[in-house]
């Protein structure tokens, strides 16, 4: 990227109409996340064909594979927001530098979950009290799902460098690209169609890597070439503590969220586990469909944290306010349309995944019960966004602490203690009730002691 250091002209993100502005910036993220869902959901259907045991160990897989995606997202956050602001401050060379370590930190983060998936791949199933069958089909995902993860690292933070300059249309096609060419490996490879050999559970992991690779490489592309905004030049690139620390601070906690998550999902497999596996893998097939409710709604977190960040930077407290209210309102309307849809096809959805009778009794209930918890989770996803582009990512983490680990789990397993598994999924929704509240009291912290500062100030220019 051989692009001049001079200060760059007035971004979009600071002169579009708001309303336009979100939508223009959401929208082909949205899109590219629910092919993402789609292809989360019809990688597990396809391994359901194989067997129950194999749908079970990809659900038990989830935790590690979502601390896998956790990292590296969180290092692109941290990023996206630093880019953004630095921009919006019209400091070229502050956005260069941060764009290029976030390409360092990504690269160690690879380096971590290359050494975990060459070490603990099967005893994570182990430990969760799977048996042997279960964990030799889990050791066959998940190894490869990591050892081959750079793909996804490299993935993540090209792509947010495009999101931090206003160019989701190049994200959108990347991680929709990924996604399809997922799809369309995962027969191919797990059932060994067009004389591919046949891999099982093992080419459901390989499809999913292929996928990531290639929209790497596009992601990269994309950014060497339409990307004028960030240039990057490793030749004279050293590591600095304070760029790496500033970073850190605003991605580790969201880091920690997604971490508290897989805690989460690690405690709730093994309280499910001793009613029965098919209790884990309905638990599995809900995080597989509540995607479609959550993706987009992640998508339109995509395009507002960038506009949010950029706005802070510029000192324009008016478009960050309308940006958050607009954000809350599209993520209830999708939540509440997603919730519908649990309430009234809750069977439907879980015969796609080749349920057996005991699947559907246990997982009707799960589907409905859980989707409560979709009334109030758009807000809560927004809030904790919001949060981390303002530089509050803290609060981020300790709502999702509450919501996953103070609640949550316990309530699970308090409510597993009836003896009934109908009983546990109420945990959800009670849960999310809690941290709402929990995110209205830190909207009160931040607009106290953020916004109207910020508005004091630029009055005081004026």
């Amino acid at each position: 990227m051989n692009k001049e250091q001079s200060a760059p002209a007035e971004n979009k993100m600071g002169t579009m109409p708001v309303n336009r502005l979100l939508i223009t910036m959401a929208l082909p993220m949205m899109i590219s996340m629910l092919v993402q869902a789609l292809y989360n959901v019809v990688d597990s259907i396809f391994v359901s064909r194989i067997c129950e045991d194999a749908l079970t160990a990809v659900s038990m897989a989830f935790p590690m594979q979502n601390l896998l995606i956790g990292v590296g997202s969180g290092i692109a956050v941290g990023m996206n927001a630093l880019v953004s602001r630095n921009l919006g401050q019209k400091d070229q060379e502050g956005a260069n530098q941060m764009a290029m370590h976030g390409v360092f930190l990504s690269a160690c983060g690879y380096v971590i979950f290359l050494v975990l998936g060459l070490t603990i791949a099967r005893w994570f199933f182990v430990v969760q009290g799977a048996s042997d069958v279960i964990a030799d089909y889990g050791y066959q995902y998940l190894s490869i799902v990591l050892c081959f993860s750079f793909g996804l690292f490299v993935e993540m933070i090209f792509e947010r460098m495009l999101q931090s300059t206003g160019k989701t249309i190049f994200t959108m096609i990347t991680q929709g690209l990924g996604a399809i060419i997922n799809i369309v490996l995962d027969p191919i490879l797990i059932f060994g169609l067009f004389g591919a050999p046949e891999m099982g559970i093992a080419g459901a992991a390989a499809a999913t890597v292929s996928g990531q690779i290639i929209a790497a490489i596009l992601a990269v592309i994309f950014n060497t070439r339409f990307n004028e905004d960030i240039s990057l030049k490793f030749q004279s690139f050293r590591p600095r503590l304070s760029a790496i620390g500033n970073i850190l601070y605003i991605g580790v906690p969201s880091v920690l969220m997604v971490a508290i998550g897989s805690v989460m999902t690690f405690c709730v497999n093994k309280i499910l586990v001793v009613f029965s596996s098919t209790a884990v893998a309905v638990f599995g097939v809900y995080y597989k469909l509540q995607s479609f409710a959550f993706m987009p709604v992640f998508g339109m977190n995509n395009g507002m944290v960038p506009i949010i960040a950029y706005n802070y930077g510029a000192r324009k407290p008016d478009r960050m306010v309308k940006t958050l209210k607009l954000s809350m309102v599209y993520a209830t309307a999708i939540m509440l349309l997603a919730l519908a849809l649990v309430q009234i096809f809750p069977e439907e959805m879980l015969l796609l995944f080749s349920a057996s009778d005991e699947m559907l009794a246990i997982g009707v209930t799960a589907l409905r019960t859980i989707s409560l918890s979709f009334i109030f989770a758009g807000i809560g996803v927004i809030s904790s966004s919001y949060f981390q582009a303002v530089g509050n990512g803290v609060y981020s983490m300790i709502v999702s602490f509450l919501r996953q680990l103070v609640v949550l789990v316990p309530l699970a397993y308090v409510f597993s203690l009836t003896g009934e598994v109908s009983m546990v999924w109420y945990a959800w929704p009670l849960a999310e009730i809690v941290s709402l509240g929990c995110s209205i009291f830190f909207h009160f912290r931040i607009n106290k002691n953020v916004l109207q500062p910020l508005k004091r100030s630029v009055a005081e220019n004026q």
